[in-house]
């Protein structure tokens, strides 16, 4: 099956698998992947992804990862939610990292860059194209969902969590699971919408606390608001060494 190369980067056809899904289920397309079948050669596809992020975000500075659905529309009400997170953020001298696509992701940038902060956005390969939002200052696109999790953990200085289905509770216990083993240290995790993440937290405490699985002291990895301005000053709580960089519109 054909590949072609666009500005430099390796465009995938439609009806090939996404890389992940290749990955895991190798026998099933190995015909699909035969100039790419040997797993060293796939390491090699991985390495270059962690190098592009790497060298794309280094020179980031401060930063908040920001989750949540991409199936929020304009006019929900947690679309103006995420836009004043992304504004509050950007306030305090601090960047933002989405997923880059729409919903929570979309108001989130849009709110940061509208507010003259960076605005980074970073996107997965998916089987139905899922396109960066146009709020994004500096965008990459990854084909490994484990590669761009990286990205937004290493570039961060805590997680916002907004209301979001499988994708998003993924990543909302991958941070618990980092911070509660010690991967991370001093890194906020804030749910945003009371309400919504209710429910998981008392099922937490019932059951998971309950049964001695968690500890309190692991529960307490967590901060709940309703209030945008409060998750930005949660999440921003930086250790003495963390400088703010200016917002766009100062340094001008």
């Amino acid at each position: 099956m054909s590949e072609r190369r666009r500005a430099g980067r390796l465009i995938v056809p439609s009806a090939r698998p996404p890389a992940d899904r290749a990955l895991l289920e190798e026998e099933q397309y190995a015909l699909e992947e035969l100039a790419l079948h040997a797993d060293p050669w796939r390491v090699l596809r991985i390495m270059s992804e962690f190098v592009e992020g790497f060298d794309a975000l280094a020179d980031l500075g401060p930063a908040v990862t920001v989750f949540g659905s991409a199936r929020v529309a304009a006019d929900d009400p947690l679309y103006a939610q995420g836009q004043l997170v992304g504004e509050a953020l950007a306030r305090r001298g601090f960047a933002v990292i989405t997923g880059g696509g729409p919903g929570i992701m979309e108001a989130v940038n849009k709110g940061c860059k509208e507010a003259g902060g960076l605005s980074v956005g970073c996107n997965i390969e998916l089987p139905h194209e899922q396109a960066l939002n146009p709020y994004v200052d500096l965008g990459i696109e990854f084909r490994y969902f484990f590669v761009r999790k990286t990205m937004f953990v290493k570039y961060a200085r805590g997680f916002i969590i907004f209301p979001g289905g499988f994708g998003t509770l993924d990543e909302l216990f991958e941070s618990l699971t980092l911070a509660q083993t010690g991967k991370i240290d001093h890194f906020p995790v804030v749910l945003f919408g009371r309400a919504y993440w209710a429910g998981l937290l008392r099922w937490m405490n019932e059951q998971t606390l309950a049964h001695e699985l968690v500890s309190s002291e692991d529960l307490r990895l967590l901060s709940v608001t309703d209030d945008p301005d409060e998750a930005a000053e949660i999440a921003t709580r930086a250790r003495p060494e963390v400088e703010p960089h200016p917002r766009k519109a100062d340094a001008q």
